[in-house]
């Protein structure tokens, strides 16, 4: 993730920022949406996070796909999180309109080279690693549900609640895609007007 992002994921997870194995998942967290999961290898996770080689295989003994697999969970976990503080203030629409903004912050505060570490680990074949696909899609169930139990609280039905849940991840990862390729928010800033005003009407027209 973006700078910003894994500082936020540093507070919430580790009080202890100096810990080896922690910078290694976060680097991990930072390296995958702009390298993949292909290229996030064990030379590059050490550059970046300043850990010692000798404690890779310490912390890792799975190696470079049990530290992806960590990554991936992690990100995961963060962004669910946010999700659950969103839901807890009460309004749908407002929740969604932050799950853009927050991927629009990245995006930018990146230069456009980072898009989502869960998309980059799923779009990859993972021939040889065939957990990082699953834990990929535990990841997006995660959010649809959480997306879903809102709008089930707010009124629509469970079926209509799932569509939503998975319409909004879907719109989020293409246009944080395309946003990437453009080089410009205005995918995502599209998406979120147009998801914006189907909540709006989904809510209005339930009551």
């Amino acid at each position: 993730m973006g700078r910003i992002v894994v500082a936020k994921v540093v507070e919430r997870v580790s009080p202890r920022k100096s810990d080896s194995r922690d910078r290694m998942v976060l680097s991990t967290v930072a390296l995958l949406p702009e390298y993949g999961a292909s290229g996030t290898s064990i030379d590059r996770v050490l550059a970046h996070s300043g850990a010692p080689r000798g404690s890779v295989y310490h912390h890792f003994p799975g190696g470079r796909t049990q530290l992806i697999d960590e990554a991936v969970t992690l990100a995961g976990d963060f962004i669910s999180g946010l999700i659950d503080t969103k839901m807890q203030a009460g309004d749908p629409v407002d929740a969604i309109d932050a799950f853009f903004v927050l991927w629009r912050d990245r995006l930018v505060e990146s230069g456009y080279r980072a898009g989502c570490p869960i998309a980059a680990v799923a779009v990859e074949s993972n021939d040889e690693a065939p957990q990082l696909t699953r834990s990929a899609a535990a990841v997006f169930a995660r959010w649809q549900e959480a997306f879903a139990a809102l709008f089930v609280r707010h009124g629509l039905s469970e079926e209509r609640s799932r569509r939503l849940g998975s319409f909004v991840i879907a719109a989020v990862e293409g246009a944080v895609i395309m946003c990437r390729a453009e080089r410009s928010t205005a995918p995502l800033d599209a998406a979120a007007a147009e998801i914006h005003d189907l909540l709006v009407h989904a809510l209005r027209d339930r009551r």
